[in-house]
Parts: structure tokens; sequence; C-alpha cells
């Protein structure tokens, strides 16, 4: 079985669809699970933590995209561990009432970035990689920390547990996927590349929707 070009191309019209979405909403509303209210016990915690990487697209094109590279890149599977443990520091910081003024916009060039890395078939190292994943989970993680600002710590932990696990689930997900793929397709860096460049028009999208909203 071969990856065609069709199929490739097929991919990239559905993630460019998925690029439109942000504009639809505000970003804030399209960040929160449960209908917006404050967790209010461990349960609901790990069901918002769930969410909340997948209600936002822009994170989850951001973890798409980390697991595709992961893919391609030597001891690539250790990358998705650095961006986990800054996004929890980055929720600390929100807890904490740190300022960190355009994270949003922030978040939407992390997209545009590691969708244009994949997209041109850059090649860079995994220190650069996990360095550019680092500093990306503190904002990811500060984002994510809205949803819980003011819960009581059963549901706090319980949150932090359920976005870390659906970003693990992901990321490493798309990283065997792929890997598997690869070993299999004609081009192996062929269709990388195409999701690649629907992963930076969703990063594109979501920049224009912070600038115009």
């Amino acid at each position: 079985m071969r990856l065609s070009r069709t199929m490739a191309q097929r991919t990239t019209l559905a993630i460019a669809t998925l690029a439109s979405l942000p504009l639809l909403g505000s970003a804030a509303s399209a960040h929160h699970a449960m209908d917006g209210q404050l967790p209010t016990n461990a349960l609901q915690g790990f069901l918002s933590g769930l969410a909340h990487p997948i209600l936002g697209i822009d994170h989850f094109a951001f973890i798409v995209a980390l697991g595709l590279v992961a893919a391609i890149v030597r001891r690539g599977q250790l990358l998705p561990i650095f961006f986990l443990v800054t996004a929890m520091v980055g929720t600390g910081l929100h807890l904490q009432q740190v300022d960190v003024p355009g994270s949003e916009l922030l978040i939407a060039g992390s997209v545009i970035l590691l969708g244009s890395i994949l997209g041109v078939g850059k090649q860079l190292s995994f220190s650069w990689l996990a360095i550019l994943g680092a500093i990306a989970g503190l904002f990811h993680g500060y984002a994510y920390g809205e949803s819980i600002v003011g819960a009581q710590t059963t549901a706090l932990v319980s949150y932090l547990v359920g976005f870390t696990v659906m970003q693990a689930m992901i990321a490493l997900g798309v990283w065997a996927i792929a890997r598997k793929t690869q070993q299999v397709a004609e081009q192996p860096q062929f269709w990388v590349r195409y999701i690649g460049s629907g992963i930076c028009g969703i990063g594109i999208a979501a920049l224009a929707n912070q600038i115009l909203g």
C-alpha cells in the first residue's frame, strides 16, 4: 500500500478547511470546555483537561505538527516531553497571575513556525527542536491555565493530568502513525510537507483571528 499524491492533496484540503474554524468564533469560547464553567471536581477537571487541546484548533494543530516533526528527526519521540513539561509550567505561571502579554499571538506564531518547518522540509537538529517545543509549551500551557483559574486543588490537578494525557496521546499517536507510514510510502517526505503547509495555514488563520478579533 503506497501513499498517493491524491491522498496527500485531500488530506491537505481537509486541514486547510479546518484552518477556517478559528474565524467562526472567538478564541476564548473555542478554548473552553464544560460550557465555559469552572470545573468543580476531579472528573470535571479531567474532562476539561482532555477537551482543551482539541477544542483549541491552534493547540491541536501544533501538537499534530510536533508529532510529525518527531517522526522525521532522530530521538524525536522525546520532543513531546519537553513540550508537555513546559506546558504545565506555563499553566502554573497563569495560576500565579504572572502576566504573559500576547500569548495567543505567540501560540499562533508557533503553529506557523512548526508548520513552515514541515512544509519546506527544513531539517533542524534535535536540540533546536527541543528548545522550540519547550518555549512553545510555556505559551500553550499559559493559555490552558485560563480555564482553571480559581478552581480547587482536586479539579486543578486532574485538569493538568487531563491535558497532559491528551497531548501525549495526540503527539505520540501521530508520531507512531507517521513512522509506520513512512515505511510504506513511496515518497516519505512528500505527504508530511503537504500536511505541514496545511498546519501553517491554520496558524495564519489563528493569527488573523487574533489580530482582527
